[in-house]
């Protein structure tokens, strides 16, 4: 139907989000990391990788850094197909998603929600730690927007658009 859109067409937006946010998403945190924080990318994989591993994970070298990326694209995965699942069960998701407007209000709001759900509730329930509400998490917070929030709306919606104009 004109309003449902076809299984291919999701199945291809939902892989073209999930590379293109862990490839942005990758860009925007590893320049921040090494740019703006003075540190390196590997290190930044290896914090990725202690959340569930502890700090012990600072120590583990390329593994653990493979292993960061790995999980980087997995939560890339994960949250675009969540959002996947939020436009096939809404006609009105789906409505808004014809405009390009629509796309960028919706990854306004999708990016940084995405952000506040890993850093108040998954990463703390992993690491037992509260978060820490510094500068730091609100360049992150905005970030989600353009960097996560934009791939993934914006590779969804392509897949509305490619089948039904």
């Amino acid at each position: 139907s004109e309003t449902t859109p076809g299984v291919r067409d999701l199945a291809r937006a939902l892989v073209r989000a999930c590379l293109l946010t862990g490839v942005v998403d990758r860009l925007f945190s590893s320049a921040l990391s090494v740019f703006a924080y003075g540190s390196t990318v590997s290190r930044l994989f290896q914090g990725v990788a202690s959340v569930p591993l502890a700090p012990a994970a600072f120590d583990g070298g390329a593994p653990t850094v493979a292993l960061g990326l790995v999980m980087h694209v997995g939560v890339a995965f994960g949250w675009s197909a969540v959002f996947l699942l939020l436009v096939t069960r809404s006609t009105w998701i789906r409505g808004v998603l014809r405009s390009t407007r629509g796309v960028i209000m919706a990854a306004a709001v999708y990016g940084p929600v995405i952000w506040m759900v890993m850093s108040l509730a998954v990463i703390p329930l992993f690491t037992h730690r509260p978060p820490a509400i510094t500068f730091r998490w609100w360049v992150q917070f905005f970030g989600h927007f353009p960097f996560v929030g934009v791939p993934i709306v914006a590779s969804i919606g392509s897949g509305l658009r490619s089948r039904h104009g």
